[in-house]
């Protein structure tokens, strides 16, 4: 599945490279097509998966609305499992919610997200499969000399990757009054935790990868923004 998903994204990568080689005409020396391709491709990527982002969104904005409800059921009925099961059902049928949407949106982005880290830990394999051509292309990007690499300095991408994950965590948060303390609790420590993770990883990443990553990280920032602000104008409005 990697394999097949990875050829299709390294050819939208080749592809948009194309493209910026093509219509800027001379490279710039601080940028390499190469950069600015990787630049381009995240944007398009995220675009492609922007409306299963979106149902992503509002199904754990939805999550979040009836957890109240829920924690509700489960002190009431706690000695009567099978009570407990039937008004958690009657609960998401009048809240038209599925416990099940948001596994199942992350398990069809998954495997996408996967193909895409593998075009870029091996962009001749997967993109620029001519003989000899990744390999005399310009792969630079600002202080970085080569994006095969990974970043010289650990407050360049890498830490960008910290700072972009740990914002886009914030962002997403939606907590709920009411809600299960032990659960805020590990998702407040996931918050810090996945940065600190994302950044030692990134000291490993090829360069191009980490960029990849920062990019991808500024659109679901900028998006979930927007999202919040829109949720807000409507409970304003009511």
């Amino acid at each position: 599945m990697t394999g097949f998903l990875g050829n299709i994204l390294g050819s939208l990568l080749k592809l948009v490279y194309d493209v910026v080689s093509s219509t800027m005409g001379s490279e710039p020396s601080s940028i390499s097509f190469y950069a600015i391709a990787i630049i381009f491709t995240t944007i398009v990527f995220k675009l492609m998966l922007l409306p299963i982002n979106i149902k992503q969104t509002r199904s754990t904005r939805k999550m979040s609305e009836i957890q109240p409800l829920m924690k509700e059921i489960q002190t009431k009925y706690k000695k009567d499992p099978q009570t407990m099961q039937i008004k958690m059902q009657e609960l998401y049928k009048e809240h038209k919610y599925n416990p099940a949407s948001g596994c199942l949106i992350l398990l069809v982005q998954l495997p996408i997200i996967f193909a895409f880290f593998a075009v870029f830990r091996n962009p001749a394999q997967y993109a620029f499969t001519e003989p000899g051509l990744y390999e005399s292309m310009a792969k630079n990007f600002l202080w970085i000399a080569n994006l095969e690499n990974p970043d010289p300095f650990i407050w360049g991408l890498p830490l960008l990757s910290a700072a972009t994950t740990f914002i886009q965590s914030k962002t997403m948060a939606s907590p709920s009054a009411g809600g299960d303390a032990a659960a805020q609790s590990t998702q407040k420590m996931m918050n810090y935790m996945l940065p600190v993770m994302i950044f030692m990883a990134a000291r490993g990443f090829a360069a191009g990868l980490a960029l990849y990553w920062v990019v991808g990280n500024i659109f679901t920032i900028v998006q979930q923004m927007i999202s919040n602000k829109s949720v807000l104008k409507i409970k304003g409005a009511k």
